[in-house]
């Protein structure tokens, strides 16, 4: 059997070695008694083995007599931020971001809609371990709801955010190439850049969850659509992983914007508009702190998270 990758973020491996059924319903159980009553919103990317997985997941919180709010194919931020807006008492989001098609993965959310802490992993940590597994009666399961409004709400309140002046967006009518390669961002990210009234050429935008080179979006990975974008006279390039939870930016050159940039003018951007401080991960960026400190703003910095092997922590994952 694979070793099983943990973290504070959840459980991820590779599907049939090492992420198999006793293992889904074993942490997904540990990490109902952890959320002890309420309802949990799910949500999955589009990779194939995202179906298996989610019902698996889902059976298993009915079973611990959890309600169960299901919201489909969506980006892990959409689960995230559908747990803060409905009230929840926790998610788990099925994605194993930008790893291969083989992988799948737990990421289990807190009340807040946030991963758990180091205290509130332990927690269900021990928890895992005891080996009396109790489930509900006939009579006390949890009850199952399907919705889209998850997804609908996170881009209407995206759209409503107060910094954005979406009619000088739109009037300003865009070229944009996006590559969502075959995940989650097929499913949202073409229609919320035609939103912004941009003109979308779609690359890797099917509907078939498998995908058609390394998802993880660095530039060795996506020479093909730097070269789409210069030869289809985008004046940007959009590439999400998955999960939609990593975003990649390609100049009207075909070279990327790189992630370092990215954040550093979003950063700006935002206090520009108001005052306040910053919180980043330690591995953002030191370019963060210069514009900061010139905005009279301090910067606080986290890590990701800690990971282990075969579920045991040992070293700190700034990719989770």
């Amino acid at each position: 059997m694979s070793a099983l990758m943990v973290s504070v973020s959840g459980i991820r491996g590779i599907v049939g070695d090492g992420l198999d059924p006793e293992v889904l319903v074993n942490y997904t159980s540990a990490y109902a008694d952890f959320v002890k009553s309420g309802k949990v919103v799910v949500g999955r990317d589009a990779r194939i083995s995202g179906e298996m997985v989610l019902s698996i997941v889902t059976g298993t919180l009915l079973a611990k007599g959890l309600d169960v709010i299901e919201i489909g194919i969506c980006p892990t931020p959409t689960v995230q931020y559908t747990v803060k807006t409905m009230n929840a008492n926790g998610g788990i989001a099925i994605s194993a971001s930008h790893n291969p098609n083989q992988w799948n993965a737990l990421k289990l959310l807190n009340d807040t809609g946030q991963f758990m802490s180091p205290e509130q992993n332990l927690d269900m940590l021990e928890i895992l371990k005891e080996k009396n597994k109790i489930f509900k009666k006939w009579n006390e399961l949890g009850k199952l709801t399907h919705t889209d409004e998850g997804l609908k709400r996170h881009v209407n309140d995206v759209l409503k955010l107060k910094h954005i002046d979406i009619e000088k967006i739109r009037k300003r009518k865009f070229r944009v190439l996006v590559d969502c390669v075959n995940g989650a961002g097929v499913y949202v990210i073409p229609e919320l850049l035609r939103e912004f009234g941009c003109e979308v050429i779609e690359m890797n935008c099917e509907h078939s969850g498998i995908f058609p080179r390394l998802p993880e979006p660095l530039p060795e990975n996506l020479t093909e659509t730097m070269k789409a974008v210069v030869e289809n006279k985008a004046e940007l390039g959009v590439v999400v992983d998955p999960d939609v939870d990593r975003l990649v930016l390609i100049t009207n050159n075909g070279e990327p914007f790189g992630e370092e940039n990215t954040i550093t003018q979003a950063v700006k951007f935002i206090l520009s508009k108001e005052k306040g401080n910053v919180v980043v991960n330690l591995s953002t960026t030191r370019a963060v702190d210069d514009v900061a400190s010139e905005a009279g703003s301090k910067v606080f910095r986290s890590p990701v998270g800690l990971t282990g092997w075969r579920g045991k922590c040992c070293k700190e994952d700034e990719r989770s």
